[in-house]
């Protein structure tokens, strides 16, 4: 089941640093919300907020609230492993572990949280995962090689993989096209088409055509001055947000007037 996403008032902090300020915006489930906004205004810093992420950096906390279908994920009684198993990531290098095999990869989390599974069941999800990845085709041959001899959009994919296995809920995608060149960009776009029937998937973008191209909805992040917190300036319809958007600082970002 999809989940949606409800952050209200979330400030997020480095030590005595606010990265973050004030966040409030609502992400639909089934659906693909992307991040836009300048580097250093503080996208995937959100973004990390939302799997509990970004506390494993030492001195970083939030204030406010990150609830999935009600249920504050910064509760006292939350398991923050528990949250990061409903809500998966994928990085923005590719970075599958080198010494395992393609399917030891895509099984990583799985194990990870303690599943012990029978081979028959570990193949099932191998090859459930991976044809949702849109890797199986061409991986089947060759499972047992490292997950690091395949190409660049491959491995992405493959991370992919990994993160669906485990069966979240949500999935967060920090710039994921950002070292692939076009045509594995096309392959990762497609495939965020197709899992948005199953998952929310949250994007972060310094692409503006791939947030059009991708997202139903587009927030757009802004910051005064260095050093200044990062601000969730709107968010929109995407088609709203790249054509008529309420904000000028939104149009102006997008129409490359600054940015």
């Amino acid at each position: 089941m999809a989940q949606r996403i409800d952050a209200k008032d979330l400030n997020i902090y480095y030590g005595d640093f606010l990265a973050v300020a004030g966040v409030t915006m609502s992400i639909e489930p089934r659906s693909v919300t992307a991040l836009i906004g300048p580097s250093g205004c503080g996208k995937s810093t959100f973004l990390r907020s939302i799997n509990r992420m970004h506390e494993v950096i030492p001195g970083a906390r939030v204030e406010g609230t990150v609830a999935m279908d009600g249920v504050d994920l910064y509760g006292p009684d939350v398991d923050p492993v528990a949250v990061r198993r409903q809500v998966g990531m994928v990085f923005q290098r590719p970075n599958p572990f080198p010494t395992m095999s393609i399917a030891e990869n895509v099984l990583a989390g799985v194990r990870l949280n303690n599943k012990r599974l029978p081979k028959s069941e570990a193949d099932d999800l191998v090859e459930q995962a991976l044809t949702g990845a849109n890797l199986w085709k061409e991986v089947k041959d060759r499972l047992h090689r490292p997950g690091s001899g395949l190409s660049g959009g491959q491995q992405q994919r493959l991370c992919i993989a990994r993160a669906i296995a485990v069966r979240p809920q949500v999935l967060l995608m920090d710039e994921p096209c950002s070292a692939l060149d076009p045509i594995s960009t096309l392959a990762i776009e497609d495939l965020i088409a197709e899992l948005k029937s199953s998952y929310t998937i949250v994007i972060v973008t310094h692409n503006m055509q791939q947030a059009a191209r991708v997202s139903d909805r587009t927030g757009f992040f802004n910051l005064e001055a260095t050093g200044k917190p990062g601000r969730l300036i709107e968010i929109d319809d995407t088609a709203t947000i790249f054509s008529s958007p309420h904000e000028k600082e939104t149009e102006d970002y997008i129409s490359g007037r600054f940015g």
